[in-house]
């Protein structure tokens, strides 16, 4: 073994998407400061919210990078290929994007219908982590 990392073009394609993604990563944190400096008025629900969506997205975002790595490493094919390389990146998307939406709204304080998108993130996320696990362990 020569220490190279070789990724498929899949991995490439997809760690390609995520880092272009920390951009909008980077602007959510912007908004957090103009909040934090009290340029933003938020309640105490949205920002809690707000800051709930944006860590997530930024821990998300990084795992799912590392999965590229780690889906590459497996044997899988079809349906568990794409779940073990992609079902974290889709949480990435979905659970920020439940915090953020089911917070909108002037005076909000309590999540609407969107809060949805969280929970079917975090069942993404689940099942993205346990067929990358079961993956990773049946390579061994």
């Amino acid at each position: 073994m020569t220490g190279e990392i070789a990724l498929s073009q899949a991995s490439l394609t997809l760690a390609g998407i995520l880092l272009l993604a920390i951009v909008t990563i980077e602007t959510g944190g912007l908004f957090l400061v103009t909040v934090a400096r009290g340029r933003q008025p938020l309640n105490e629900f949205q920002k809690s919210f707000a800051r709930a969506g944006h860590g997530h997205a930024g821990a998300l975002v990084i795992l799912a990078l590392l999965c590229q790595i780690f889906a590459d490493a497996t044997d899988q094919t079809g349906v568990w290929s794409w779940l073990s390389r992609s079902g974290v990146a889709i949480a990435a998307i979905l659970m920020p994007a439940g915090f953020f939406f089911s917070s909108m709204g002037r005076g909000r304080e309590q999540p609407n219908g969107l809060i949805a998108l969280v929970y079917i993130g975090a069942t993404m996320l689940a099942l993205g982590v346990i067929s990358l696990g079961v993956g990773l362990l049946a390579a061994a």
